[in-house]
């Protein structure tokens, strides 16, 4: 599989899971403006055959360059940043949740999906679009988890696949800031996440972000119920030259950990 069958595979199904994508893309172009991705993200669970350590060669063998670690405490989230091959592909931003600082009772629950994972489905870079790899937990187990970690409750019920992609906002010629992305999303009839600010970040720290709230989809559990759950949303950003000269490559923690928050069915 080369570099481009990989994103166009993740990007279909991203659109099929995250129509207000397409909508806001379809908009630039109407536009004149060319959509040009800045990094797409993926989570999953420290535990089982899908942990960061088993993901990363599939990103590694594409041509990516691991870059920079992440951690955030009070979501229990590890993650690292993997700069790409080539300056006209998106960077990669992949985490894992720190299932052994859950409880007891969720980490039991998370061990029971994960232990349903045939290890042979993680052998290519299709796992980041293959979705669930075990059967959907109930909806009392996706609340139990909800109450401890939203980002456990949407990966037991959604799985692997992109979380979100984000439009490079320095490659738009005519809506150059963050802010006048929010207005045209926001005209278009789409949430942007407030948690944080509007805009996560500052050229002081080179980077500004913001980002929809997801979108929703109805999903049915294990035990019959059907319920509406956040799928992914869509993510700007806009970069800034450090004192070298050269184009900020990273992530700012602080804002990223505002930025998981879109897939929050409470916000």
């Amino acid at each position: 599989m080369n570099i481009n069958e990989f994103y166009d595979a993740l990007w279909q199904d991203y659109v099929n899971m995250t129509p207000q994508a397409e909508a806001i893309a379809n908009a630039l172009r109407q536009r004149g403006e060319e959509v040009l991705n800045d990094h797409v993200a993926f989570r999953t669970f420290n535990t089982g055959p899908i942990t960061l350590k088993d993901l990363e060669p599939h990103i590694l063998a594409l041509g990516y360059t691991r870059y920079e670690p992440y951690h955030f405490a009070a979501k229990k989230l590890d993650a690292y940043g993997y700069i790409p091959p080539s300056k006209d592909l998106p960077r990669i931003f992949l985490s894992e949740l720190r299932v052994q600082e859950l409880s007891e009772t969720a980490q039991n629950i998370i061990q029971g999906l994960v232990g349903q994972i045939d290890p042979a489905d993680v052998n290519d870079a299709s796992i980041f679009w293959r979705g669930r790899l075990w059967q959907a937990p109930t909806f009392e187990d996706y609340q139990t988890l909800a109450e401890e970690s939203e980002y456990a409750a949407w990966l037991s019920i959604i799985g692997l696949r992109a979380n979100h992609f984000t439009i490079n906002v320095n490659a738009l010629m005519q809506t150059t800031e963050v802010a006048q992305l929010n207005e045209l999303v926001e005209e278009l009839g789409f949430q942007i996440n407030e948690s944080g600010g509007r805009i996560k970040g500052s050229p002081s720290v080179l980077l500004e972000q913001s980002s929809t709230m997801a979108s929703t989809q109805e999903m049915e559990f294990s035990d019959g119920a059907k319920h509406n759950v956040t799928t992914c949303y869509y993510e700007f950003a806009k970069r800034y030259f450090d004192d070298t000269g050269e184009l900020y490559q990273g992530f700012v923690a602080a804002s990223a950990d505002k930025i998981f928050e879109s897939t929050d069915m409470t916000k």
